[in-house]
């Protein structure tokens, strides 16, 4: 059994009853955040890319609980350098872990660590493909619709999938919808909609859509968690 959990914006749990790990770990300074960044308590840390609210609190999260951070190689490097212990990867790299396994799959999307007056360069963006609690987790990151997707399909039997609606940024709801249709999911979570005004959409909107779609995306069933909200993916029926 998995335990998903919405900790607000993009940042999830997923938790197998033994272990814990942190997707996208942006608490410190999220609106939507029902917690901050001592409140946690987790194995992993994976962040899909660099921007601040994904990166987010990650380096304090490892160094307070030696967690090691688990993304593509050029983050990991800087957040080696910050004190963070890591373990690096690579997009299409597949890694067994103590829970499970991690495999990264590609993002469109940039990645960068930004402040006042510079800008750093954190390699691609990546989302993750989570086995866990006998329970198979896509989590698309920040990203675009690309037709590759498809692919992660064919490879993998999804029982969830993650993916972005906001806009803007990322896919919007109807890419949304046909990334749904790409990877046909048992279930499909919405993220990374409501935090901030560019990116303020309408999940419910997405749910209908997904719902329209349903011949093409196998069945998908839409569950919007609100921040705080837990979805636990059963072993079976």
């Amino acid at each position: 059994m998995l335990t998903i959990r919405s900790l607000g914006h993009a940042c999830y749990t997923l938790h197998d009853g033994t272990h814990c790990v942190i997707l996208d770990p942006f608490l410190e300074g999220n609106p939507d955040a029902v917690c901050g960044p001592d409140e946690v308590q987790v194995d992993f840390i994976l962040p899909t890319h660099g921007h601040a609210d994904h990166l987010g609190d990650a380096v304090r999260i490892s160094k307070a609980q030696a967690a090691p951070i688990v993304g593509v190689y050029e983050l990991c490097a800087y957040c080696a350098r910050q004190g963070a212990q890591t373990v690096p990867m690579h997009i299409g790299g597949q890694r067994q872990m103590p829970f499970g396994t991690i495999k990264l799959t590609p993002a469109v999307h940039g990645s960068a660590v930004i402040s006042d007056d510079t800008i750093q360069y954190m390699g691609l963006a990546c989302g993750f493909v989570v086995t866990m609690g006998q329970a198979t987790v896509y989590f698309a990151g920040d990203t675009a619709l690309f037709w590759d997707m498809a692919l992660i399909s064919r490879s993998h039997k999804l029982d969830v999938a993650i993916l972005p609606i906001g806009d803007n940024f990322t896919m919007g709801i109807e890419d949304a919808a046909q990334a749904t249709a790409l990877l046909k999911p048992d279930t499909v979570i919405p993220t990374h909609y409501n935090a901030f005004e560019a990116i303020r959409r309408d999940a419910g909107v997405f749910a209908q859509r997904v719902g329209a779609l349903s011949e093409a995306t196998a069945g998908a069933q839409c569950r919007i968690l609100d921040p705080g909200e837990e979805f636990i993916v059963s072993d079976g029926p």
